[in-house]
Order: C-alpha cells, then sequence, then structure tokens
C-alpha cells in the first residue's frame, strides 16, 4: 500500500476546464435529493424571484467537483488509496447561487495531510470561480483512508 505524498500539503492544481451548468441538470439534480423548489425547475419562477436563470441546489457543486477530485486521488504519484477511502466531513459556502448557463472553472487546493491513529486525513478545498473570475463557491472536503499496516 501507497502513502500519500506529503509534498502536496499547500499545493494548488491547475483550474480544470469550464464547466457549463446546464438547466436540465440542474433540474435531474434538484429531483434526485427531492428539492421541488419552483427556481430549480421553472425558468419564470426564477426569473421573476430575480435570478437571470434556474438557480441549483447548493449541493450541486458535487456533481463537477467529486470527479476532479477523484482524478486527483487516483494519480499514482499522490499515493492515496481510494480503495479505503470514506468521506470525514464536507462544507458548502456559497458565495453567490449557482446558475443555469454559468461557466464554473475549479480549483483544487491541498490544505492538509496527516496521519492519525492509524488512518491517512486528507482535506482539499475547492475554489469555484465563474468565467469572469468571480468566486461562486468554496467547498471543504475531510477524506479519510487506512494507513498501511506496519
Amino acid at each position: 500500500m501507497s502513502v500519500p505524498d506529503e509534498s502536496y500539503v499547500g499545493r494548488q492544481l491547475p483550474p480544470t476546464e469550464p464547466y457549463q451548468v446546464g438547466r436540465e441538470k440542474i433540474r435531474e439534480f434538484a429531483t434526485a435529493i427531492g428539492d421541488d423548489s419552483a427556481v430549480c425547475h421553472d425558468l419564470a419562477a426564477a426569473r421573476a424571484a430575480g435570478h437571470p436563470d434556474l438557480v441549483a441546489p447548493p449541493t450541486f457543486s458535487v456533481s463537477f467537483t467529486m470527479p476532479q477530485i477523484e482524478a486527483f486521488l487516483r494519480d499514482p504519484d499522490f499515493g492515496w488509496d481510494y480503495s479505503r477511502m470514506v468521506h470525514g466531513d464536507q462544507s458548502i459556502t456559497l458565495h453567490r447561487p449557482i446558475h443555469g448557463g454559468d461557466e464554473l472553472v475549479t480549483t483544487i487546493h491541498v490544505d492538509d495531510l496527516r496521519t492519525r491513529a492509524g488512518s491517512h486525513m486528507l482535506t482539499l478545498r475547492c475554489e469555484v470561480a465563474d468565467n469572469a473570475g468571480e468566486p461562486v463557491l468554496t467547498t471543504k472536503t475531510l477524506l479519510v483512508t487506512q494507513a498501511a499496516s506496519a
């Protein structure tokens, strides 16, 4: 079993290609999580509420940030044991709502990596900005995997 490379702490990964938020993706995600808010499903209702387009539920960001996190964790150079991973904690701070038509770029930051009680604990922060570079949201994720046995 490999050991995660601690030299990654403090690094920021290259920004992703823009992810275009689609109306149908918003509707599908809202339906999947049971969010029946009109601003997530009806364009006229969203605009009447002062939004330029449909509004994504706050947790919608996992649909485009988690694939980027997974790709990083599966990079053999980092050395993370993805097969033993559990999700320890997650927070999302919205700087503004995500709207249909947004083009969003994610930058992953490796904030912390420690080993305690036989587990590696990794904290990743995703900074998501629109195509003008304005902040949209920040996520923090704590991931845990079992350390190699001695």
